[in-house]
């Protein structure tokens, strides 16, 4: 049993809106200590791969030098992109593509840049969670200067991890609870329940048919939870 907050509790969330200046959408996501900020910028024009006319989301993440307790290198010139990182932006990029309608957004791309600032676990949840806040403003923001007549938007995304820790289910897991884990899940679903994500690993022990189910309905709970803060802080 955690010390500090029971064992379905999320950690304390926070979205902080237009935290960039020059940003179509930008948001401080700050789950307990692992904080991000996420910046969606409009291109007018789509990916030059897209046969047909449509619009396309994609995304791009990094962890900032002192994000950890150690210096994290740059990905960049002769340190590439690592398979990790590769793998967090297609799970943001296909996780927001979820719930925007790519045909009504129009011939334009909407680039998520997720910067880790601070890591404490759940940072690819985290730039999820945030990335749909960012979006939303860019898609407003295209509104309000006419360039959308209706809004592509079909409907909120969240994330959010959990694992399993000496045969105990545990939501939201902190570095030091996700290091150690047993079974380590990352769960990303929208308002009605449609799952985008639900990839469970055993990392140490394997698990069961009945606690993988346990892994969902926690995660979905908070999920909605999540989705709750993010419509309250777009209506600020």
């Amino acid at each position: 049993m955690r010390a500090n907050r029971k064992n379905d509790e999320l950690r304390n969330i926070k979205f902080t809106r237009h935290f960039t200046k020059h940003a179509s959408g930008s948001v401080l996501v700050e789950c307990g200590d692992t904080k991000v900020i996420v910046t969606a910028t409009v291109d007018e024009k789509s990916p030059k791969w897209m046969d047909t006319p449509s619009g396309w989301v994609t995304a791009e993440y990094s962890l900032l030098p002192s994000s950890t307790n150690t210096r994290v290198r740059r990905e960049r010139g002769n340190n590439p992109v690592s398979g990790r990182t590769q793998e967090i932006q297609r799970l943001i990029g296909r996780s927001l593509r979820a719930c925007i309608d790519l045909e009504k957004l129009g011939e334009r791309t909407i680039t998520i840049d997720a910067d880790v600032i601070q890591a404490d676990g759940g940072t690819r949840t985290a730039s999820i969670s945030g990335g749909f806040v960012a979006l939303s403003d860019a898609v407003k923001k295209l509104m309000d200067e006419g360039l959308l007549k209706e809004n592509p938007i079909i409907e909120p995304v969240a994330a959010i991890s959990a694992g399993i820790l000496d045969n105990q289910i545990l939501l939201d897991l902190e570095y030091s609870e996700d290091s150690i884990a047993d079974v380590d899940a990352n769960i990303v679903m929208t308002a009605s329940g449609k799952i985008v994500e639900f990839q469970t690993t055993a990392e140490g022990n394997p698990f069961s048919e009945q606690q993988l189910i346990e892994l969902l309905h926690t995660g979905k709970k908070a999920i909605f939870d999540i989705i709750e803060m993010q419509k309250q802080a777009l209506a600020d």
